[in-house]
């Protein structure tokens, strides 16, 4: 399925927090979905979001990242969602977003993309190692919530 890839504006953005939710959801981590659209409204200038829209304008998919910098390696685009909805699967979707994510990162020069995936969704995984991406399971995530 062909889809335009387009960045989101902050017309999208009521939609993209949607589908946060929606992806949270799939998941099964809603409680841990602790933002709200108005924070997307104050953050916007600090994310990217890719959109995969279909020719009928529906939104197929995204995906939101940001910049890093990794002291061993550089610049760096860190994906935190990529979210194809569960019609589109299996359908290119998500390859079209992960290119568009790889085109943005390199015309930006980063030296990679990172990002973290449920080692239960195996779906997921496969997909990405048929891409060739590394998924490793060398290093535990660390979070500190700020309160």
């Amino acid at each position: 399925m062909s889809v335009n890839i387009r960045i989101a504006t902050e017309e999208d953005l009521r939609t993209v927090f949607s589908l946060v939710k929606e992806f949270a959801d799939y998941l099964g981590t809603s409680a841990k979905v602790k933002t709200s659209f108005a924070d997307f409204i104050r953050s916007k200038d600090i994310f990217y979001c890719l959109l995969a829209e279909t020719k009928d304008k529906e939104i197929a998919g995204y995906a939101l990242f940001s910049y890093t910098f990794h002291t061993w390696t550089g610049k760096a685009v860190y994906l935190d969602d990529l979210y194809v909805r569960e019609e589109y699967r299996r359908s290119s979707v998500g390859t079209q977003l992960i290119n568009a994510v790889v085109s943005h990162a390199k015309q930006n020069k980063c030296k990679s993309i990172n990002w973290e995936i449920p080692n239960w969704n195996k779906e997921a995984i496969a997909f990405y190692k048929k891409m060739g991406i590394n998924v490793g399971d060398d290093n535990l995530n660390c979070t500190y919530i700020i309160r």
